[in-house]
């Protein structure tokens, strides 16, 4: 985001058999959160009840444009070393052009190849500038995937954001056609000077979204601490709706990162676990390091959202 990321099928079970006035999802959310007491409900045993005592698990990956001059194959090699679980490629960004390269040299069976060597998943293609069309071709074929890019920048005045919002998706419908086509996600991530800024305009993309399954969020917190929005309550608000999102935050620099600028990110996980958010968490900055600086400043990210995340599920 430019500032100019099988389990064995439970028992049946029914909502009487539960309690009734919850459905099973928020009864497992709430069960997990310790809220219920799960061992006195009958009908709730086995991997149901293993499922339901389980915390919000965090998933890290890792933004290639974070190592923007180094090749695909040591992005990835440095992602799994540091202990990510994915990665996030990005398509041309200052000098960056990993996704480009992915697409021309190694195509959709080199990456999974890659990927796959280094025990890595795919966590997103990020688009912006280039676009999501240029590489439909090439998402449909590795299987589809989230693909992360910006809304609309421009002034939009607070009393016209239905209408507008309403204009934003009917002129992306064309491009949410090719994503269902291509078996992606569009996230459209939140920024300053755009449609998608504010807490408000986040709650007016969730009511006004034509199409859920193909198209949601990627929550940027840097662009939010600018404008001092909660961002506990922007991710309520997004809910299933989230698809992406930047551990990152409004500091100068490597401060940018988590654990290293001032923010405590323990409530930023623990409102991610209250939605159980299913993507991955991307420690972010703008501004690049030497690859080693990087790589170090990444691995104190990474052990600081591990404990955080610790917190924020306990």
């Amino acid at each position: 985001m430019p500032t100019n990321t099988h389990r064995p099928p439970a028992p049946a079970l029914t909502r009487r058999s539960l309690v009734p006035s919850m459905d099973r999802r928020q009864f497992l959310r709430a069960a997990a959160g310790g809220s219920l007491a799960v061992m006195a409900l009958p009908g709730l045993t086995g991997a149901a009840l293993n499922a339901a005592a389980r915390p919000w698990p965090m998933r890290l990956a890792l933004s290639s444009v974070m190592f923007e001059e180094a090749p695909f194959e040591e992005v990835c090699a440095r992602a799994a070393k540091l202990g990510f679980e994915a990665v996030d490629i990005w398509g041309p960004f200052g000098k960056c052009r990993h996704l480009d390269d992915v697409v021309q040299r190694l195509g959709p069976d080199g990456l999974r190849n890659l990927l796959a060597g280094h025990r890595l998943r795919l966590c997103s293609f990020s688009v912006y500038g280039a676009g999501f069309a240029k590489y439909a071709r090439f998402i449909g074929r590795f299987g589809g995937g989230v693909a992360v890019r910006e809304s609309a920048y421009g002034t939009f005045p607070a009393d016209q954001l239905t209408s507008q919002m309403k204009a934003f998706f009917e002129k992306l419908k064309p491009v949410i056609d090719l994503a269902a086509q291509a078996k992606a996600r569009l996230a459209i991530e939140n920024h300053g000077n755009a449609i998608l800024n504010t807490l408000d305009s986040i709650k007016a993309f969730v009511d006004l979204n034509p199409a859920p399954q193909h198209v949601g969020i990627a929550l940027a917190p840097y662009h939010l601490q600018a404008i001092r929005a909660p961002v506990e309550q922007a991710i309520a608000a997004c809910g299933t709706q989230l698809l992406f999102f930047y551990a990152w935050q409004h500091e100068p620099g490597t401060n940018q990162l988590p654990g290293h600028g001032a923010t405590d990110f323990t409530p930023w996980l623990a409102a991610l676990a209250k939605i159980n958010f299913a993507g991955h968490v991307n420690p972010f900055m703008h501004g690049h390091a030497a690859p080693d600086d990087m790589s170090a400043a990444l691995k104190k990210a990474s052990a600081y959202l591990k404990a955080c995340h610790a917190k924020a599920v306990r």
